[in-house]
């Protein structure tokens, strides 16, 4: 096991050591362990480098904010062993980190393979959630719901010991860390980038994967240029683990059909034909990539109204913010944009308080005009932005002395509705 600081990540190497690197990245909530059945075959060929999530299998808990974060800190871990240029399979969030790898940094990925991935996981709102209920019950919940998230009903019920593996190493993961991963995958979204991916890349996915299934993949591989589908049937969202022989043996020929020597090219992609897969491989016809709008320039100061959305949906959650924007008309359109362009754009983004503080401003203002409706969505924006329930009742108690008792306790039966509501795991 290696020795990490903020700025780097806990690995472990297997496989000849003059052999080229082979970096393996792991699903939220897993460990390096997730791969332990791709190794021994992989390190014949490969100097295999599984990595751990901040916080996860007992490494340090240094929150990321960002998956370009986690790539960096990747990099600053692959520097400091002196390797440049190396092949990618990452599964789930680790798929996300090698999308981000090949986009930001195209010289140090040779070749990449992205397992139970997508251009964009769910929703914001959904991570954003899953961090309120992280934040108020702990990880006991993620942890009981992960088998269903990530295997087969056949393959739980044939495997409890696997599937108890499973769940400690959720429960054994930091908070902190976890809310911290959620909150990076609610902000990813490279669908629009994806035509720059420039290697070859391999996309697999379970024919039974309910979080990032075959339409995500077939969206990945329409976007990336030098791209297959490969479908394993009849397994979900943690593939490697499921159906370790089947992963492994994809990997195995992908890895060996795309490597490039590093010491006389770094061109892409080989012109040879891969050889036969063990499972189905479904081609995909490439298709244009979504265009980038321009960025809007005004002469002097910049207009707040794209950086107003973004943090009025990042605070509101994206349902909120379409809704209202949905059902806007030539009345209330324009004070719609007000609102985003000044409330969002001008005071959120301010530097001099957290969005926490915000928001428990927030609260006490609209206690005070007993503004009901909206003390119900900022109480939501309260828990996305950081608040604890705890922290909560604590502002309201303070609004019954400087707002009055009956504006108090008109928003602590709000309150109580919505932290109930917000803080409930799903059955």
């Amino acid at each position: 096991m290696s020795t990490t600081s903020a700025e780097t990540l806990q690995y472990r190497f297997d496989g000849p050591e003059d052999a080229p690197v082979l970096v393996l990245g792991p699903s939220l909530g897993t460990t390096w362990h997730m791969w332990d059945r791709q190794t021994p075959e992989l390190s014949r060929e490969w100097r295999v480098l599984r990595f751990d999530l901040p916080g996860h299998g007992g490494a340090p808990a240094h929150p990321v904010t960002s998956i370009a974060e986690i790539a960096d800190r990747l990099l600053a871990t692959l520097d400091e062993l002196g390797v440049q240029r190396f092949g990618y399979a990452g599964c789930s969030i680790g798929g996300a980190i090698g999308m981000e790898l090949a986009l930001r940094h195209p010289d140090r990925v040779a070749t990449l393979a992205l397992v139970a991935a997508s251009a964009r996981f769910g929703t914001a709102d959904e991570f954003r959630q899953r961090g309120v209920i992280v934040r108020t019950n702990g990880l006991d919940p993620m942890a009981r719901a992960a088998p269903e998230r990530w295997f087969t009903h056949t393959f739980a019920t044939a495997q409890p010991a696997i599937v108890e593996w499973a769940v400690q190493m959720v429960r054994t993961t930091d908070p902190g860390c976890y809310i911290a991963a959620c909150e990076a995958l609610a902000a990813f979204d490279v669908r629009s980038e994806l035509g720059r991916i420039g290697v070859p890349t391999l996309v697999v996915v379970g024919s039974e994967d309910q979080v990032t299934g075959p339409g995500d993949a077939r969206t990945l591989v329409a976007g990336i240029p030098d791209a297959r589908l490969a479908m394993v049937p009849g397994v979900s969202h943690l593939a490697p683990v499921e159906q370790p022989a089947a992963v492994t043996d994809l990997l195995a020929h992908h890895f060996t059909a795309s490597w490039q020597d590093t010491s006389t090219s770094i061109s892409l992609p080989l012109q040879t034909p891969a050889p036969a897969l063990s499972v189905p491989v479904t081609p995909i016809a490439a298709i244009a990539p979504v265009p980038v709008d321009a960025e809007s320039a005004s002469a002097g100061r910049p207009d707040p109204y794209d950086a107003g959305l973004k943090v009025r949906r990042e605070v509101l959650g994206d349902a909120h913010v379409d809704q209202v924007l949905a059902t806007s008309d030539e009345t209330t359109e324009d004070f719609q944009e007000l609102l985003t362009r000044y409330a969002w754009g001008e005071i959120w983004t301010r530097e001099g308080l957290d969005r926490r503080t915000r928001s428990a401003v927030t609260l006490t203002a609209l206690v005070s005009g007993g503004h009901l409706e909206e003390l119900a969505f900022h109480l939501k924006a309260a828990l996305r932005n950081g608040l604890t329930p705890a922290e909560i009742k604590e502002v309201l108690l303070q609004t019954a002395v400087y707002c009055g008792v009956p504006a108090a306790n008109a928003a602590f039966k709000v309150a109580q509705s919505v932290i109930q509501q917000e803080t409930t795991p799903d059955a």
